[in-house]
């Protein structure tokens, strides 16, 4: 099949909650926030979207509900990582069946493979689909880097393993990878605030989480960067980076869905446990932050 560019600002969508249910009705408003906003793309299910507390039912209910959702109009990366090659696989399956563009899969968290595990891991999911696969390597929720050299091996064998979503924090690694495989792989940012950096030395874009919330003024940051327009993307960043980093003061996404609740965005912040409520200072930090850039 022919593959569709998976470049510029994807969002990783959050998931709302209301009385402990997903709440469909603000996940419609999030996505036609995104949509308005021009996005790129939109990720249903990541880490963002909270997948470890969402059981089955509701993961694919998700899915389905952000693809129909778009319309077609942007790309849909299906979030179908677990540290099950087995339900990995699955999810892969029946997101592709349900129409999603493309998969994002996460290292398996916990487990800590070997990297021969990882290749394996990968593998069966790639065999699963024709659709893009997206590997996320996030070692600081994994426990475990996917090398350079699995990246290589998984790029020479499947044509549709041709992107990563790099969040070990390293502009270092990212080079690693371009230098290794040039063209061949397009890596996209997983860090809001090493977007800048990473695509000065080639990433093509961002798996945004601030972009939830800031959809039009990451969108232009990227656009300028992908233009080599560097000295006016920086002046966005350093405008949006008290957001970059008092986003993450407290575990993603708790921060973005108070953000968004505040906006009126989505009708409640909450998350399911083990996560919880901001604490009352790092809430009133949040709303600093954000009513400064109102």
């Amino acid at each position: 099949m022919k593959l569709r560019p998976l470049t510029g600002t994807i969002t990783a969508l959050a998931t709302p909650f209301r009385d402990g249910r997903v709440s469909f009705g603000d996940l419609q408003k999030l996505v036609a926030h995104q949509i308005k906003g021009g996005i790129n793309g939109l990720v249903p299910v990541g880490t963002t979207g909270e997948s470890p507390t969402l059981n089955y039912e509701e993961h694919m209910e998700v899915i389905r509900f952000v693809i129909a959702e778009a319309r077609g109009r942007v790309p849909v990366i299906a979030g179908t990582g677990s540290n099950s090659t087995h339900e990995a696989v699955e999810f892969t399956r029946l997101s592709h069946a349900a129409g999603a563009d493309a998969m994002l899969v996460v290292a398996p968290y916990y487990n800590k493979p070997s990297q021969e595990g990882l290749f394996r891991h990968f593998s069966a999911v790639a065999e699963a689909t024709d659709k893009p696969v997206i590997l996320y390597s996030i070692p600081g929720r994994c426990g475990i880097e996917i090398s350079v050299e699995v990246v290589v091996r998984l790029r020479a064998k499947y044509r549709q393993v041709a992107w990563i979503k790099e969040a070990g924090g390293s502009v270092d690694r990212v080079d690693q990878l371009k230098q290794a495989l040039g063209r061949d792989l397009t890596v996209l940012s997983g860090d809001d605030s090493l977007t800048l950096p990473f695509m000065a030395v080639g990433a093509e874009g961002v798996i945004s989480v601030v972009s939830n919330l800031f959809v039009r003024e990451i969108g232009r940051m990227v656009t300028l960067a992908l233009a080599n327009d560097f000295v006016a993307a920086a002046r966005i960043h350093r405008r949006l980076y008290p957001a970059f980093k008092t986003f993450f003061i407290e575990p993603n996404p708790v921060p973005i869905k108070t953000a968004l609740a505040r906006a009126g965005i989505i009708s409640s912040a909450e998350v399911r446990s083990p996560l919880c409520e901001m604490s009352a200072a790092n809430a009133r930090l949040l709303e600093q932050v954000l009513a400064k850039l109102d």
